[in-house]
């Protein structure tokens, strides 16, 4: 199962951790791209992609979408995870 976060580029702080191991945190320029890049992801096979709460507002259509998938979970997470 491959997993991903999502944050605004300038957003320094949240899912630090996961990017100071290794592991696949995406910075993203604009919100508004949000959606954008939540579908690159599943197209690329992610099946569990955590987004910032500040990015969440900008995505509610495709959140909408995969609300009821069995395939892809979208987590919403705090700033300060």
């Amino acid at each position: 199962m491959k997993i991903s976060w999502i944050k605004l580029k300038e957003d320094t702080n949240s899912f630090k951790i996961f990017k100071n191991i290794g592991l696949d945190v995406y910075d993203i320029e604009d919100g508004e791209d949000t959606d954008k890049k939540i579908q690159e992801l599943v197209d690329k096979d992610y099946r569990t992609i955590v987004i910032s709460n500040e990015l969440a507002g900008f995505s509610e259509d495709i959140i909408k979408k995969y609300n009821k998938s069995k395939n892809v979970n979208i987590i919403i997470a705090s700033s300060k995870f």
